[in-house]
């Protein structure tokens, strides 16, 4: 296929915006105008990723769609793109939640509305070149460039704290990211030393052989800028503010692909990059991993405010991302892949909801509200479908990701599958109460009585979220099947890289200093 359809992913985005940067907004025609635009370039930019979907070779574990250029040959920087079954699976994703989100805010955001569609715009291309990215410096160009549109969304269209829930989420991610640079700087020196050219190619890193002190550090400076961002505890303290202080487009992208940044890197850098640190470590990854599933369930069951339980609830969810990918097992990493995409789904819809909510009434209190399913049935049937997704209900999208990885950690270590399995209780019990006390009963405040019930808009964009829902559980093998080539060959690497070196008599990474790491066979 000649078409550069990867690059036109993330060129379409940039050009839309640049297009509204011609357009003024001082009227409401205007500004009508510039929602339009802005959702054309984000139905276009899906229907390249379906596109992309439909073209992908599902029985091929190998990059695909590959465009190579040079960018800055004297230090063996290039713009190398490319997908595997992975990534193609959540760059729709992206491509998906993005029209979702300009939707959502069609209503509510009224000011400065040419800014805010550039800035969804930004991050979207942003967040599709972290995805396709094969060299580790064009990766980190869009992984930093990528938190300066969400800085601003928080900062200025957000609620009261926006400012502090802005800068604390720029300075942690801003920090694990720091150290994450100094590591891929290191890797491409000990190519030039190994080698003599400089290289960020992806694939080349793998074959490099990499002293077991420097594999350790390399691997703990990834970990800890992909943890930040997942967010695994004891680094989630940024996202239950930047959550409740974002816009409700905001939240559906930040809950929906961004927090996704980190698992990823943990699947596409982490672990095929320094094996042997990495499963010296899952234990302790996974051990986090419990503890945020449990810590983020119960701390979600006592919120008072909707949006905050939901986004603890995002805590305990990606704990069983993080907790599949480390028991490096197909099976494992399957289902976190999977959890990837339907977590984005279902709580994307669930913030939707929220947001609509919020919109109508001025306040996200629990206790505001009661008995909504009188004036809004067809919301509350919405929210129903998408809190059972949230649970894991058979059938709809959750129950395919918690049940794969439950069965990856168990193949791993029972312990570690035994006490994450509360969490599913738990999430359950959480949802379900918020279910009753916000639509069952009676309607315990005359201001919910005459709430308006979803209009067309709102239609548009809750209905495919539902749909994606029920086509991710009803079908499952319509996404598993294309990453299953690309996961198998990623816990290929990482679990044959450990026996190697461990038949070579080589201890665990993190304390094996004096024998050599084994490269990639």
């Amino acid at each position: 296929m000649t078409f550069p359809i990867l690059t036109s992913l993330v060129a379409v985005p940039i050009v839309g915006a640049i297009l509204l940067l011609f357009i003024g907004n001082r009227n409401e025609e205007r500004a009508g105008l510039v929602r339009q635009i802005a959702l054309v370039v984000s139905l276009v930019v899906f229907a390249l990723t379906l596109l992309l979907w439909a073209r992908f070779d599902p029985g091929s574990p190998e990059y695909q769609f590959v465009e190579r250029a040079e960018w800055i040959p004297a230090f063996g920087i290039q713009y190398l793109v490319g997908v595997d079954g992975i990534s193609v699976l959540l760059i729709v994703l992206t491509a998906f939640l993005t029209p979702i989100a300009l939707l959502s805010s069609w209503g509510s955001v009224k000011k400065k509305t040419k800014e805010f569609s550039i800035f969804v715009l930004a991050l979207e291309a942003a967040m599709i070149g972290v995805f396709v990215s094969l060299d580790l410096f064009l990766f980190y160009v869009f992984w930093d460039a990528m938190l300066v549109p969400m800085y601003f969304l928080i900062g200025v269209w957000g609620y009261d704290r926006r400012i502090y829930a802005a800068i604390k989420f720029i300075l942690y991610t801003m920090a694990g990211s720091v150290l994450m640079l100094v590591a891929i700087l290191g890797l491409a020196w000990v190519h030039q030393q190994q080698t003599g050219a400089y290289s960020f190619e992806l694939t080349r890193m793998f074959a490099l052989e990499l002293a077991p002190r420097m594999q350790f550090w390399f691997f703990l400076a990834f970990a800890l800028a992909f943890a930040i961002k997942v967010p695994l505890f004891p680094f989630h303290t940024w996202l239950p503010d930047a959550h409740v202080e974002a816009p409700t487009a905001g939240s559906i992208i930040l809950a929906g692909v961004l927090l996704k940044m980190g698992t990823y890197g943990f699947v596409r850098f982490a672990f095929p990059l320094f094996p042997e640190a990495a499963m010296y470590f899952a234990p302790f990854i996974s051990a986090l991993a419990v503890i945020g599933i449990i810590y983020g369930a119960l701390v979600a069951m006592v919120q008072p405010d909707m949006k905050k339980l939901v986004a603890y609830s995002s805590v305990s969810h990606l704990g069983f991302v993080v907790l599949g990918i480390c028991a490096m097992n197909v099976q494992g990493v399957q289902g976190a892949v999977y959890q990837m995409i339907a977590h984005g789904v279902s709580t994307g819809g669930l913030f939707l909801i929220v947001g609509m909510l919020s919109d109508r009434r001025h306040t996200r209190l629990i206790a505001e509200f009661g008995g909504l399913k009188h004036p809004m049935p067809r919301l509350t049937a919405v929210f129903f479908v998408l809190t059972l997704s949230s649970i894991g209900l058979p059938t709809l999208n959750g129950f395919i990701g918690e049940f794969l990885t439950l069965l990856g950690a168990f193949m791993r270590d029972w312990r570690f599958a035994a006490f994450a399995t509360t969490g599913v209780i738990l999430s359950a019990i959480y949802m379900l109460w918020l279910m009753q006390r916000v639509y069952y009963g009676p309607v315990t405040n005359e201001k919910n009585a005459a709430l308006p019930d979803l209009s067309a808009r709102e239609w548009a964009a809750a209905l495919p979220l539902v749909a994606a829902a029920i086509l991710m559980g009803v079908f499952p093998t319509l996404f598993l099947r294309p990453m299953e080539p690309a996961v198998t060959r990623v816990v290929q690497r990482v679990t044959v890289s450990q026996s190697v070196n461990v038949k070579n008599g080589g201890a665990p990474a993190a304390v094996a200093v004096a024998a050599p790491a084994a490269g990639e066979r």
